[in-house]
């Protein structure tokens, strides 16, 4: 079914996410490898390379990617090597994002006019994204069923018609996703605040801002405190709520060369993941001849939100290993030089009983002592997780309680240890740094105010929740966006879509079509923009733009591949399009200037605090580190010190025919793009609209293996259902269920989010499961 409007601009035909079509037929399953990357790894990325790119293009690429002199990876943050790097230094998945965006295939003015915005929405996300590259602004007029095409010169006006009649700046949003560059997320969030705005959601509000306030709270700082050399050399890791073998396979290789090095690796994770379990390292022609490398040394099965339970019981078992040999367990001179709170987080410690610890983690204490008992003799520790900790009720908590676990043995600040939050999309940790927040500090809102000469707005804007709540009461009259695809990603999608449909405008900065682009305000913009494989030449010459990695590794990117079209522009060129015809005059601040990229970066280096001499620091091959001052031991908490914090332990109570689920990943898949339908990692093919559940789950519930179901979300008396989804039986704890985002993500509501950071509870929702025979009748 077709997403239409109605005249008042809402959408009829019953909810978007009942219209989305997806394929409920030709689903297999097949048994799950029992190794991660290795020859299909290879063949994979050939494959879909070839389809994509043709040999040329795809050699030229797949030399050129995550090499000093050439582009960053368009998909996940992981950091690259500081010394020599592999001539392939790239993984599957980071194939799939080169090939998909250097597709030969192109979607023209001629695709607009054949396809309606009604046609388009009933064909598939797969469908849509495989139909190519965008190559021409186009515009969606008011009350019209297609779109067409517009210059350049009238979109920028267009925006800056709608912007300067609007009745407050605060009724506009600029939202980015985390692939836009440091140059254009500088000159993006500059524009918004000479606007006079602050409404700067991001990508980061849905995934790692629970890590951002909780480091923050206790180390000062929101980034991680190691380098790729400190995770190769620890003496333990613990990866939790991860998956590094979809999301981030590149860390594998990392993870080997710690095994390799005598590293013990802990699995914490509901669902035990192929990646950590055993590796083929697909550059080592040798290895992979043989049975590759099992990395993960334990897999602890946690129930869905028992990390805090979890992780307390670690805790509890190395405070017993310290009172059993006292004065030798805990790094006592660092506790009592550089850390705050620890009598009143050691006392709560003492009040938690083993029975609660096992109860809600899902684990027996003899597991749990063990992994313990490791920890209190590890040297050196490193912790890394991704959103299976943070997008909770209890996500700051969450990540709090494990830098707990760090401090007891100054595992700050230590060589070879520390805290890893794994980033998502690629330069989502450098568009905050360069000022992508609704809420930054004091002194970058000075700095920047003193270089371009101008009051920027000191009231915090709005995040993604707060801006879905703010279209759907009328608040919001304008939506632009740098990158991404904001329906998709985001939580309650039939709400954010009538949010969407009561904008005056929407505006999308895109390299590829989605369905976003077809939820839209009054009148709508799509304006097609170069990606990371493609050359970028200005009026003054060629151009090169840069990224900070999950690491905080500052470094260039170069394309290498001719644009798709002569009618594109960069994300710099058309963010300074927009800017000149809204505000320009305002500040001191020719826009067009800024199409010599370093310009931005001068000016940037006197605002944004650590990148003194940015233009000459980030020519350097391989870039520079951002200052971590947690690194030296230097804390810019509220006490001076890293602080230690007491975290209750939150139970989810489930009625007797509730679950809780949490939504994943495919292998075929990056964010809300799908390449595929397949997720050989866990033996589907050919489809995503399954739920994973305990097979003992299944049978006391009366259902089979692949039998349709639908499934309801309740929350707070609030309930929203989803149709047609195939069981699967999975090892999986008890009560506990996974589905595919962002097919499951109308089932998150607005409401469920993280205290604190606001994020949405993706991974915590309270579902019921009813056979669509019984729901039919």
């Amino acid at each position: 079914m077709a997403v239409s409007k109605s005249e008042n601009g809402a959408f009829g035909h019953g909810s978007v996410s009942d219209q989305i079509p997806e394929a409920i037929e030709g689903l297999k399953t097949t048994a799950i490898p029992k190794v991660a990357t290795g020859i299909p790894a290879i063949v994979h990325s050939l494959t879909y390379g070839l389809s994509e790119m043709g040999a040329v293009r795809m050699t030229r690429a797949w030399l050129a990617v995550n090499q000093k002199s050439g582009f960053d990876c368009p998909s996940c943050a992981w950091a690259d090597p500081d010394g020599n790097r592999h001539p392939f230094e790239f993984c599957e998945n980071g194939a799939k994002a080169m090939a998909d965006e250097a597709t030969t295939a192109r979607i023209t003015p001629e695709f607009f006019a054949r396809y309606s915005i009604a046609e388009l929405s009933e064909k598939s996300d797969y469908w849509l994204n495989r139909q190519g590259r965008l190559t021409c602004p186009m515009i969606l007029q008011p009350g019209a069923t297609h779109y067409e095409p517009i210059s350049w010169d009238d979109a920028f006006h267009t925006i800056a018609n709608e912007l300067r009649q609007l009745g407050s700046p605060d009724e506009a949003v600029f939202y980015t996703s985390g692939k836009a560059t440091n140059e254009a997320a500088f000159l993006y969030q500059l524009f918004a605040r000479i606007y006079g705005t602050n409404n700067l959601p991001d990508c980061s509000n849905m995934c790692h801002e629970s890590s951002g306030w909780a480091l923050q709270q206790t180390l000062g700082v929101g980034k991680s405190t190691v380098t790729l050399s400190d995770l190769e050399h620890a003496d333990l890791i613990f990866s939790i709520g991860q998956n590094p073998g979809t999301n981030h396979p590149r860390m594998l290789t990392s993870l080997l060369a710690a095994k390799r090095n005598g590293a013990t690796i802990i699995d914490i994770n509901p669902l035990p993941e192929v990646g950590l379990l055993r590796f083929k390292h697909p550059q080592e022609p040798l290895h992979l001849l043989g049975g590759g490398t099992r990395l993960s040394d334990r897999l602890l099965q946690v129930r869905i939100n028992g990390d805090v339970a979890l992780l307390k019981g670690i805790i509890k078992a190395v405070l017993e290993a310290e009172d059993r040999s006292l004065g030798t367990v805990l790094d006592w001179d660092f506790i009592r030089t550089y850390t705050s709170g620890f009598e009143e987080f050691l006392q709560h410690l003492r009040t938690v009983e083993w029975r609660q610890l096992e109860e809600q983690s899902g684990i027996a204490r003899k597991q749990i002592t063990e992994v313990g008992e490791i920890a209190a003799k590890a040297r050196s520790t490193v912790i890394c997780w991704a959103m299976g900790l943070t997008q909770h009720r209890n996500g700051v908590e969450n990540i709090r309680e494990l830098v707990n676990l760090l401090l007891l043995r100054g595992n700050i600040g230590k060589a070879n240890s520390g805290v890893l939050c794994v980033r998502g999309h690629s330069n989502v940790q450098g568009d905050r740094t360069m000022g992508v927040w609704e809420q930054m500090d004091e002194g970058f809102l000075d700095r920047l105010g003193t270089e371009f000469k101008f009051s920027p707005p000191r009231s915090h804007g709005y995040d993604t929740v707060e801006t879905i709540r703010a279209m759907e009461a009328g608040k919001v009259k304008a939506f632009i966006s740098l990158g991404g695809n904001f329906l998709s990603a985001t939580p309650d999608t039939d709400v954010v879509a009538r949010g969407l449909s009561k904008c005056q405008l929407t505006a999308f900065i895109s390299t590829k079509l989605n369905r976003g682009h077809l939820v839209t305000g009054e009148s709508s913009l799509i304006l097609p923009c170069l990606g990371r494989t493609e050359v970028d030449v200005q009026a003054k010459g060629p151009q090169f733009t840069t990224v900070e990695d999950t690491l905080g590794v500052v470094s260039s990117s170069r394309g290498v591949l001719a644009p798709v079209s002569e009618h594109i522009k960069s994300e710099v060129a058309i963010v300074a399009g927009i800017a000149q015809a809204t505000v320009g005059g305002k500040g001191e601040i020719n826009w067009i200037d800024f199409l010599d990229y370093d310009q931005i970066r001068d000016r940037a280096s006197r605002v944004v605090a650590g990148f003194e001499n940015f233009n000459d620091r980030v020519r350097v091959p391989g870039g520079f580190y951002a200052p971590v001052a947690a690194k030296e031991r230097q804390f810019a908490t509220t006490t001076g010190k890293a602080n230690f914090t007491v975290n209750p332990i939150r139970p989810i109570q489930l009625a007797p025919n509730h679950y809780l689920m949490m939504t994943i990943r495919s292998h075929d898949q990056f964010n809300t793009t799908i390449y595929g339908l397949d997720d050989r990692y866990r033996g589907i093919h050919g489809g995503r609209r399954v739920i994973f559940m305990n097979r003992d789950d299944i049978a006391e519930a009366g259902l089979i293996a692949r039998q349709l179901v639908n499934l309801t979300s309740h929350f707070q008396g609030e309930q929203r259902t989803i149709r047609d989804f195939s069981v699967i039986p999975y090892d999986i704890p008890r009560r506990c269920t996974a589905t595919y985002y962002p097919e499951t993500n109308p089932l998150v509501a607005l409401g469920s989010v993280a205290e604190t950071s606001n994020t949405p509870a993706s991974k915590s929702i309270v579902i019921s499961i009813e056979p669509v025979s019984a729901a039919s009748s």
